[in-house]
């Protein structure tokens, strides 16, 4: 669920983001365009100006023929306008009457081709070299006196400027939507956040309810489709809930029911044998001590006393004619003997909240080499509780008495289990299990010579 959440939030701030990026670029390529077009007609309005002044004073020393007037007029206006690439003043023939380069005085001249910017009314025409050198603008402009055309003033601007100057529009201009863009983003990741935390909160409370912790109201953001729909999952996490308890508690009380009555039947069935009578209780109890030992936590031991009362629940199906036989059974009656182990395994099927309790008595009777019984199974394949309940289960046996023979002693009954440690028993379980029961045999001796 956090995965999905994290998408979503990532595909709203991407989604954010990629109309910042297009509305950004599209609102700085127009400002970049307009501000091109604001500093060139700032520039040609100070060419066309400039053309216009020189023009203006140029047609009374073209009267008087002043032509030292006019040179000194071209020179100052060519050093103070560092921008202006050449300048010259020509008669109605184009020729060169002063020229900002004075070899070209003279010469004929003939007006600059190019693509033509603006032509004015008053016969001024702006040009834009196409030829080497790029970028120069040519402004020729008429020398107009008294009504009488007395020559053309041509100037040419270097448009370096403009390219500089539009270089620094641009940095900042481009300094100002990156401010933007980033304030864009920031904003992005707070509108995902605050879009995505309803859906969060959402999420949160389906994870509880999962686990079984849907107890907790969720937080309502907003009073949209996103706070209604809160609203009704908190309603609803009530009603889970309270279902959950009801259901827990039905099943509780059935798992105590069927516990109870398969505690009656292992009880029954030990009280068909008198020889057997208490033996799964007593089975219990030595796993118990066995299963503190090995540090098994409360559910696994709880779960390993009910599957030692139920152990031999499967022999509530073996006839008594073998079940209380005291002489030998013959291959057939020890091969149903053996079955006891599926009967139990079959009973508890019938009822699931009792599932968990098959492995250990279908397997307490596997051995550890893997020749025992029904399955085969070996080593660690044996579940941990079937292999407690197995050395248990023996030890009570060797340790009660029988038709056929009477109790072993502990001593004896320890080197039994000794003997077949790696090959019916867990070795590790054997000397742990020993251990207990010599500490637990010298404490129970401690407490009779107290007695005595």
């Amino acid at each position: 669920m956090l995965m999905i959440l994290n998408r979503i939030k990532f595909k709203i701030s991407s989604l954010v983001l990629v109309l910042l990026v297009a509305v950004t670029v599209a609102l700085y390529l127009i400002t970049v365009a307009i501000m091109h077009r604001h500093i060139l007609n700032e520039v040609l309005k100070r060419s066309e100006a400039l053309a216009k002044s020189i023009a203006a004073s140029a047609g009374y020393s073209m009267l008087a023929k002043d032509f030292l007037g006019l040179d000194n007029m071209v020179y100052k206006m060519r050093e103070s306008n560092r921008d202006v690439e050449f300048l010259y003043i020509a008669d109605t023939r184009m020729k060169v009457i002063a020229h900002s380069d004075i070899y070209s005085t003279g010469k004929q001249m003939r007006l600059a081709q190019g693509s033509v910017l603006h032509r004015r009314p008053d016969g001024t025409t702006i040009t834009e070299l196409s030829d080497p050198p790029p970028g120069l603008l040519v402004i020729a402009g008429p020398i107009v006196l008294m009504n009488k055309r007395l020559g053309t003033v041509v100037l040419s601007v270097n448009s370096s400027v403009l390219q500089d100057a539009q270089r620094l529009v641009r940095a900042r201009i481009m300094a100002a939507f990156a401010a933007v863009f980033l304030l864009g983003i920031a904003g992005s990741v707070t509108l995902s956040s605050f879009l995505t935390r309803p859906i969060r909160e959402l999420s949160t409370g389906v994870e509880e309810l999962k686990a079984g912790e849907g107890s907790r109201r969720l937080k309502v953001y907003s009073y949209d489709e996103l706070g209604k729909l809160t609203e009704s999952f908190n309603e609803m996490t009530a009603l889970i809930s309270d279902q959950r308890g009801r259901l827990i508690r039905s099943a509780k009380d059935l798992e105590e029911s069927c516990v109870a009555t398969i505690r009656v039947l292992a009880a029954a069935s030990d009280a068909r044998d008198p020889y057997t009578h208490g033996h799964s209780v007593r089975v219990s109890v030595l796993s118990m001590l066995l299963g503190r030992e090995l540090g098994l936590d409360a559910k696994d031991l709880e779960k390993l006393e009910v599957a030692c009362l139920f152990h031999d629940i499967g022999k509530i199906k073996i006839p008594d004619a073998i079940l209380r036989k005291h002489g030998k059974l013959d291959p057939i009656e020890f091969r149903e003997m053996m079955r006891h182990t599926e009967y139990g395994a079959d009973l508890l099927s019938k009822a699931p909240s009792l599932h968990k309790y098959i492995p250990p008595v279908r397997h307490h009777h596997e051995w550890f080499n893997g020749s025992g019984y029904p399955d085969g199974l070996q080593g660690d394949a044996i579940p941990l509780a079937a292999s407690i309940l197995s050395i248990a289960d023996t030890y009570d046996a060797m340790t009660s008495n029988r038709p056929y023979r009477n109790a072993f002693s502990e001593a004896k009954t320890f080197g039994e289990l000794e003997s077949f440690s790696g090959r019916q028993f867990d070795p590790e379980l054997v000397k742990v299990f020993i251990r207990i029961m010599e500490r637990h045999v010298v404490g129970r001796t401690q407490n009779e010579r107290i007695a005595e």
